[in-house]
């Protein structure tokens, strides 16, 4: 039986115990469920901070701990089912459940609601947080801190329009696995802005086009597109602002950015990535 390596919980000597009689492991385990604690963390391909990044996990974002050793963790996240591993600083206990979810693309946190004070640390869109109690325009969270109120909603409010949200990482920096405004890839960029319109979506592009949304088709003009469709090449996603451009983090600017899609096309399929694989419209 074939698996993939990004969202299967297995190696030689332990495997999830969900896999029990489909792989061949040392042991199983169920695993502890945790939460990240901190605004993001890298989730590594190899406990050690020269392998590479796949993804983020965001703060509060739950994940099942199935191994930790000199200060690593092998996890999978909840969300989307990413394996890898990531710096055991990262986790705290799941004891408060969540009851808000950022909506801004960051936001801070204060040691009182008072936007004067030094910031102590920050949060990212999606980020989901526990609040205890709220003094005028500010929130305050179990783990600690206060928030500007307004850049949180409720768990189940979601944005009308998922282009709008990634209008907002315009200029955004290219970084390869990045989910946050400090640094987003191509897919990682799709995949936030969904959840953000409530959209689950898998992590990487050839997930995404996978499952994601019903065939359009590929015109030698490229017409008859509409705001929201998603493009695929081999390794590589974009969302359609309107009939003719579209935004997305390319490497090509190290940002995330807006150009006519012909532009694109032409350029992109003079590289490894070669032409547009498909197009997907979501209901």
């Amino acid at each position: 039986m074939s698996f993939d390596r990004r969202i299967t919980p297995v190696r030689a000597d332990l495997a999830d115990e969900r896999l029990r009689g489909q792989v061949e492991a040392e042991r199983f385990t169920t695993g502890t469920v945790r939460r990240i604690v901190s605004p993001f963390s890298p989730l590594h391909r190899h406990p050690s901070r020269e392998a590479p990044v796949d993804t983020q996990a965001i703060f509060g974002e739950s994940v099942t701990v199935y191994d930790e050793h000199e200060g690593w963790a092998w996890v999978q996240l909840h969300g989307d089912g990413y394996v890898g591993y990531l710096s055991s600083v990262a986790l705290g206990e799941a004891r408060d459940a969540p009851t808000h979810r950022v909506r801004a693309i960051r936001t801070f946190i204060y040691p009182g609601p008072n936007l004067k004070l030094p910031f102590q640390d920050y949060l990212t869109l999606n980020s989901t947080v526990a609040v205890t109690e709220t003094q005028g325009d500010y929130a305050r969270l179990a783990t600690g801190g206060w928030v500007f109120a307004p850049h949180l909603d409720g768990l189940d409010t979601f944005e009308d329009d998922y282009v709008s949200v990634a209008e907002r990482f315009l200029h955004t920096p290219y970084l390869w696995g990045g989910k946050t405004s400090l640094g987003i890839d191509c897919s990682g960029l799709a995949q936030t802005v969904l959840a953000a319109a409530g959209i689950e979506a898998p992590r990487d592009s050839d997930m995404q086009e996978r499952a994601l949304g019903t065939p359009v088709a590929v015109t030698p003009g490229l017409s008859g597109l509409q705001r929201g469709d998603l493009v695929f090449w081999k390794g590589h996603v974009g969302l359609m602002m309107d009939a003719t451009n579209v935004i997305h983090a390319t490497g090509h600017s190290m940002t995330v950015m807006i150009e006519p899609l012909a532009v694109a096309e032409e350029r992109i399929r003079r590289t490894s990535y070669g032409p547009i694989s498909s197009i997907k419209r979501l209901g």
